[in-house]
């Protein structure tokens, strides 16, 4: 899988832009504020139909205008995929596929994988678990369109039985109706994260050693808020919903679900949140991206397009130098500020992008 083109218009600082790509690595040079992340964006955005660094859509709008359009034409093994998305100010998409119009977002999910290491995921290990509940339902919903339709569902029925618990005065029937269904889902989505940790522990695993060349191992656990022992969540979760009603009541909010779990990292033993050094931190991340590609390909029998948005500069030279070397068989888009420390790495199928107040100089000129 890989992209041929882009096309943006009225794009955050892109007036318009249309960019051939080469299978191989992309890489877009440039000083800060020129626009170089604003293409990673858009191609992140054709995946997942939402930006990787704003919640706000009418952000991505070009501040002259009142709509902006991004265009991706994608090579996939079986049949290319041309993806089409309008973005209105008011907060509104239209999305087309192949000039198809996508009605649901879940309906996007899986025509084009990405997976995006940007500096903001070096902050995932030791800051919020909601960011790494959002890394692990983002990895899973693009190859598993059912993750996403029950992680919706859930959300919806948890909204509903929140609002119940704040009203204070319920019947215990009515209470029962959302239990059942809270519990129908989280099964679902639980199992599913359980699955997506333990292949990220099976090549996560030789990943971190070479990395580490041997000297640490790491282990991913999922922290689960339901009993795990007996694989029996659905049951085990509506039980201890129910064990929970007080807290519940007294809260006004459910206190335990997929929407409270965790995962911790832990390398030779050592809990990586509490113990680890930055660089474990960064190197623990690193890994569970480049075994979220694998993971992807096992799946869908193609790469994901790897997305590097300025993390090389972040990264010592052992971690540097692990990503530019596994990055052969799949397509990367990289922004960087320089390239001298990319030239061992890279052979002459690469394609250097100049970038400079939103627009693209000396377009696709080799290393």
């Amino acid at each position: 899988m890989y992209v041929k083109n882009i096309s943006l218009l009225n794009y955050r600082n892109y007036k318009k832009l249309n960019v051939e790509l080469t299978e191989s690595v992309n890489v877009f040079v440039g000083d800060n504020a020129q626009g170089k992340t604003n293409i990673l964006e858009s191609v992140y955005y054709c995946a997942f139909a939402k930006s990787h660094r704003s919640s706000k859509d009418k952000e991505l709008i070009n501040w002259e205008n009142s709509t902006a359009y991004i265009s991706l034409l994608i090579g996939k093994n079986r049949l290319d995929k041309k993806i089409d998305i309008n973005i209105l100010r008011d907060g509104k998409k239209a999305i087309k596929v192949n000039n198809i119009k996508v009605t649901k977002i879940g309906e996007l999910f899986g025509i084009f994988n990405v997976v995006m290491f940007s500096p903001e995921d070096l902050k995932v290990i030791k800051e919020s678990p909601s960011l790494r509940r959002r890394l692990l339902d983002m990895e899973l919903s693009q190859v598993n369109p059912n993750y996403y339709f029950n992680l919706v569902q859930y959300n919806k029925v948890l909204s509903e039985r929140n609002i119940l618990l704040k009203n204070r005065s319920f019947s215990e029937e009515i209470l029962e109706v959302y239990d059942i269904q809270l519990s129908k889902y989280a099964d679902y989505i639980i199992s599913k994260r359980l699955e997506y940790i333990d292949k990220i522990n099976f090549y996560g695993d030789v990943i971190h050693k070479e990395i580490t060349s041997g000297k640490e191992v790491i282990k991913f656990k999922y922290n689960c808020t339901v009993n795990l022992e007996n694989k029996n969540f659905k049951d085990n979760y509506l039980r201890k919903l129910k064990d929970n009603i007080t807290r519940d009541r007294e809260k006004g909010l459910t206190s335990i679900g997929p929407h409270r779990d965790d995962f911790s990292v832990f390398i030779n033993n050592i809990d990586t949140k509490i113990f680890g050094s930055q660089g474990q931190q960064r190197t623990s991340i690193l890994t569970m991206k480049f075994a979220s590609l694998k993971i992807i390909r096992e799946i869908t029998g193609e790469y994901p397009v790897l997305l590097l948005d300025d993390v090389l500069s972040e990264l010592d030279l052992n971690r540097k130098r692990y990503i530019l070397r596994s990055i052969k068989d799949m397509q990367t888009i990289i922004t960087c500020a320089g390239i001298d420390d990319l030239t061992d790495y890279l052979d002459d199928k690469v394609k250097i992008f100049n970038v400079s107040n939103g627009q693209i100089l000396n377009q696709g000129r080799n290393i």
